[in-house]
């Protein structure tokens, strides 16, 4: 440890490198422009080998300074990553609930404005998340996630049954009295949904129906439904996020249920604020009823 250059110079050389400028570094770490370049000739003094090229008007770093800036940004990471594990954000933190589009303009919407009317102290963070790798126990202190409730490291709470059934604009679902009289029109489609159209099909005894109907398939859930209220086509969604629908209608009285759900999860190795654990509890209990 005792080899480690100071974290006053390391945070001086990071600030410097990644703005380019003495100046900027100083202004960020609130000390004069002399500061930095002083600490900076020290760390460079340390390990033997200019960081920077000087111009007139302008600083580059070297090739040495180029090939150490990731791993000396990459520990501040860690850092702070392991100082939030451990000690949790700080207690005025907003509460950081992450979810995708889909589920926040839906079900979470309406809880939320309840939520805030209760508790106006509590400042909400919302983030977004698509794809099941912009999950994770890091940056949220809340995430809902849809699966099967066997992620590590997390604690996870079912939100309950989900069922699948096709939605669409009103105008649309007029012209559809069974499943049948979706051959011809657009399906939308959602990426990764491990329950979709031909298994809804199949349950609904109108099996290889897709094959004639037109498709469209989207990367988000969200623009599924945004193209379906539009009259755009018919999307399949989960009967939970329809509840404060006002665009979107559901043309037959059939719906499929999945072997997957929305979970309410937090991680597991440290215990949750105070606000945190009120967001979590609202959640919980109007899991299944409206706000």
């Amino acid at each position: 440890m005792s080899e480690l250059p100071p974290v006053l110079w390391l945070q001086a050389f990071e600030a410097a490198a990644r703005t380019l400028s003495f100046t900027e570094a100083g202004r960020e770490l609130g000390v004069t422009q002399s500061a930095i370049s002083q600490r900076i000739r020290l760390l460079e003094d340390r390990v033997g080998q200019s960081l920077f090229v000087r111009y007139p008007r302008s600083l580059a770093l070297t090739p040495a300074g180029q090939a150490w800036l990731p791993s000396v940004q990459g520990a501040f990471t860690r850092l702070a990553e392991g100082t939030s594990e451990v000690f949790g954000p700080s207690p005025g933190a907003p509460v950081t609930l992450r979810a995708t589009p889909a589920m926040q303009q839906t079900w979470l919407a309406p809880r939320l404005i309840h939520f805030q009317r209760m508790h106006p102290e509590i400042t909400l963070r919302l983030v977004s998340a698509i794809w099941a790798d912009d999950f994770g126990a890091e940056g949220a202190d809340l995430e809902i996630r849809y699966g099967h409730g066997d992620w590590n490291d997390v604690t996870a709470e079912c939100l309950g049954e989900e069922r699948l059934l096709p939605v669409c604009s009103a105008a649309l679902a007029a012209e559809l009295e069974t499943p049948e009289d979706l051959a011809g029109k657009t399906l939308l489609h959602a990426a990764g949904f491990a329950a979709g159209w031909p298994r809804w099909l199949v349950e609904a005894g109108f099996a290889g129906l897709e094959h004639r109907c037109q498709a469209m398939i989207c990367d988000t859930h969200v623009t599924t439904l945004a193209l379906a209220s539009y009259g755009g086509g018919i999307a399949l969604s989960h009967r939970r996020l329809l509840e404060a629908s006002r665009d979107l209608v559901a043309p037959f009285d059939l719906d499929m249920p999945t072997d997957e759900a929305f979970w309410l999860v937090r991680p597991s190795r440290r215990q949750l604020r105070p606000p945190a654990a009120a967001l979590w509890e609202w959640l919980s209990q109007t899991s299944e009823s409206p706000p």
